[in-house]
């Protein structure tokens, strides 16, 4: 590996000496913009970049030299993670509504053999129109970001109705204790 050139750090503002000593301190702040902080404000008071790679919890002095080069370029912005980092989305806002759709229109009876959604079963219908690799933790993940939730009977369905074949047909019927047998 090639050596790194030494770039110095710039002078910090004020503002961002008091925020870097901060973030530094900082129990609640994400390990990352903690660590790198420690970093910036170790070299900001001489130490080498592998002294401040090792103080700082970073694995290298590589990583002191670009976040310094970044810090020099963009500021405080250098904390945090770059964009596009990170694994991109699966699926899409238009496959993520289709399986909000699915799960808010009833079954049907006959090609899905179930009156209520579970995670299993709306998997098999969105799996034949068209989603062939979606998978149960993805259902329940995009469900539960539109609101929706997970019944103890293990289905997705409204708490406290059921559909019951009448003479007449089938029929919705709504148990009216809903809210106290749910102890709210």
């Amino acid at each position: 590996m090639a050596p790194l050139r030494k770039e110095a750090l710039r002078p910090l503002t004020t503002a961002e000496q008091a925020t870097l000593e901060r973030l530094s301190k900082a129990t609640s702040e994400r390990v990352d913009r903690v660590r790198r902080a420690r970093a910036l404000l170790a070299v900001a008071q001489g130490q080498s970049y592998p002294r401040a790679a090792e103080d700082a919890g970073l694995h290298s002095p590589s990583t002191v030299f670009y976040l310094v080069h970044r810090f020099n370029e963009r500021g405080l912005a250098a904390l945090a993670i770059g964009a596009g980092r990170g694994r991109s989305a699966t699926y899409d806002a238009a496959a993520r509504a289709q399986i909000v759709a699915t799960a808010q229109q009833p079954p049907e009876r006959r090609p899905d053999g179930t009156a209520t959604w579970s995670l299993a079963t709306l998997r098999r219908r969105l799996r034949r129109d068209g989603l062939a690799r979606i998978g149960t933790s993805t259902i329940r993940r995009v469900l539960q970001e539109a609101g929706s939730s997970y019944q103890r009977t293990r289905t997705w369905c409204p708490t406290g109705t059921a559909q019951r074949v009448r003479k007449s047909g089938v029929v919705t019927v709504s148990d009216p204790q809903t809210e106290h047998k749910r102890g709210t």
